[in-house]
């Protein structure tokens, strides 16, 4: 069963199965993957012995060095889907990972010595002490706080669901209530 499902996935790239399959189909994957890197005789004569299909083993063995020439392992990816309808058996599908595209690094910036760092440090403490800001005289903030007017927050109740002059009967109190804060407002 693990030979036709480990040929399947390399002739797919993909395949869906139960979990506990999937998780030991992944041995089996990496098993190819590495008798693949390897590239001798004796290696694919390993691989065929399990692998049903001639032309999936070569194919295996000319892409191997592209697709995973830098990555020591996980050559799969196990994604859990959820549960089969009919006995609710956990289900995943089993893939077989991306090649990684290489990114360029970014150039770094030179470091700034460490002379002309100390010497911003030196000059910001001075500059700081030279500098004092005049304290406020504690009496006057006490006496404009008080004379300052309060304001106070109107309070709006509106009906759920109503805006003011829509919605509300024309003869009902919410209406006379809201043409009567408005003749306010304009005034």
């Amino acid at each position: 069963m693990f030979r036709n499902m480990v040929t399947s996935l390399f002739e797919h790239g993909r395949i869906r199965t139960t979990d506990a399959k999937a998780k030991e189909l992944r041995r089996w994957a990496d098993r190819m993957v590495t008798l693949a890197k390897r590239g001798d005789l004796h290696a694919r004569r390993q691989a065929l012995a399990v692998m049903r299909d001639k032309t999936v083993v070569h194919n295996l063995f000319e892409e191997v060095q592209a697709r995973f020439g830098d990555r020591a392992g996980g050559y799969t990816t196990v994604i859990k889907i959820g549960r089969r309808r009919g006995d609710a058996a956990p289900i995943s599908m089993i893939e077989l990972v991306a090649p990684k595209e290489k990114k360029e690094r970014k150039k770094k910036r030179p470091k700034t010595t460490k002379k002309g760092v100390d010497k911003a440090k030196k000059e910001a403490p001075v500059k700081a002490k030279e500098t004092k800001k005049p304290e406020k005289d504690k009496t006057t903030e006490k006496a404009s706080k008080k004379a300052a007017p309060k304001m106070k927050k109107e309070a709006t109740s509106k009906p759920k669901g109503e805006k003011a002059g829509k919605g509300a009967k024309s003869g009902s109190k919410t209406a006379k209530a809201t043409k009567a804060k408005e003749d306010k407002k304009k005034t």
